[in-house]
């Protein structure tokens, strides 16, 4: 997942608001959204090469979603994949037959081991908080309060520009008495690029500059990389869920499409 904006507790009609693009390899095979066998009861998509996902609710309306952080140095060889930690969370429990684990928990206990992975950023809710954590962000991990968020492949609200222009579409929609998830599939859906180097990302990433411009727009279109998938995760306060995934192929265009609309107490 490379671009995500997201509002906690931050509307009346909603207690979780996400709207995300996933970029990746095409080559990279993944399966759909879905619900998982194993662990029971997660509704996720699958990256096929390491199992894991970057996107994924659970019956208790757990929510996680994880994006790699851009950085110069390649993955230490045998690093655990970041796409296990939304798993790892949402089929966590405190203990045999006890409550699910709660978002400050499960951060608490991967800080010891957080170094091990190449970099990530994870945002992680429960039924009563959000928090945030990254392996390259001091402090490690905090609750956020509520409010309007942006994450891409930096720090938490790094103002980059493809972040910022989604984040203020978002915020608009937001503000809208009746905004659809289909207008905000056509926020994520902006295939505008940055041409002005001086607005590109300073970067530490050592990618060349017309790189930098192709991944500059919101949804990245290019035959070997870009973005694979759109999702939308809207929760109302009394628990209804909707969460939708949209997929394309390399030339950007859609190949599927997955909804689930869910009432407070229902899970498929």
């Amino acid at each position: 997942m490379c671009l995500l904006v997201l509002a906690w507790q931050a509307a009346p009609r909603y207690r979780l608001a996400v709207a995300a693009n996933r970029d990746e390899y095409h080559e990279r095979p993944a399966q759909a959204l879905a619900k998982w066998p194993e662990p029971p009861g997660i509704i996720a998509g699958r990256d096929l090469r390491a199992s894991g996902t970057w996107l994924g609710v659970d019956p208790e309306r757990r929510f996680g979603v994880v994006t790699n952080f851009r950085e110069l140095q390649p993955p230490r060889r045998g690093a655990p994949s970041r796409g296990e930690l939304i798993p790892r969370y949402l089929a966590g429990r405190t203990g045999p037959g006890a409550e699910p684990a709660r978002a400050g928990e499960f951060f608490a206990a991967l800080e010891a081991h957080a170094a091990h992975y190449a970099g990530f950023n994870l945002l992680l809710s429960d039924d009563e908080s959000l928090w945030y954590g990254s392996n390259r962000a001091t402090p490690f991990a905090r609750p956020l309060t509520p409010g309007v968020y942006g994450l891409s492949n930096e720090l938490l609200d790094t103002p980059w520009p493809k972040l910022q222009r989604v984040r203020r579409g978002f915020e608009d929609w937001l503000a809208r008495a009746a905004g659809s998830p289909a207008e905000l599939f056509e926020l994520l859906n902006d295939r505008t690029r940055v041409e002005d180097d001086a607005a590109l990302p300073a970067g530490r990433s050592g990618l060349p500059r017309e790189w930098e411009r192709i991944l500059s727009a919101p949804f990245v279109l290019h035959p070997e990389y870009g973005t694979r998938c759109s999702t939308v995760l809207l929760e109302a306060p009394h628990g209804g869920l909707y969460l939708a995934e949209r997929r394309f192929d390399s030339r950007g265009e859609v190949v599927g499409e997955t909804e689930f609309n869910l009432n407070p107490g229902e899970w498929p």
